[in-house]
């Protein structure tokens, strides 16, 4: 089997970012970006006792730096590790959208 195979379902891939995993350069941001996500999902689940996809949503609206305010921390510690994550979110963002401009570019194959 090939390294470089062509994925089976190449839209599915690209909607899940799939497609950042399997390239090696993207690979540690993608993996660090996953891991940045399930601890902090993990860490609102068990400290304010939200429900997992209440945690995981709003890591997610937290990551983003949208902040619809439907959710909101209560606890001291928590309120720092929102802040922690306000500003890692963006950095966060920034490398995976640098890296899925860098691997989806349409004119990189061009001369």
């Amino acid at each position: 089997m090939s390294k470089n195979r062509p994925p089976r379902l190449p839209l599915l891939n690209r909607f899940l970012l799939l497609d950042l995993y399997h390239d090696p350069m993207a690979r540690p941001i993608f993996i660090y970006a996953a891991v940045h996500i399930m601890i902090g999902a993990f860490l609102y689940h068990w400290l304010e006792g939200w429900s997992w996809l209440d945690s995981l949503y709003f890591v997610i609206v937290t990551l983003a730096t949208i902040g619809y305010g439907d959710l909101a921390p209560t606890k001291p510690i928590t309120k720092l590790i929102t802040i922690y994550y306000a500003i890692n979110g963006i950095a966060i963002l920034l490398m995976l959208y640098d890296q899925i401009r860098r691997l989806r570019d349409p004119l990189k194959d061009r001369p």
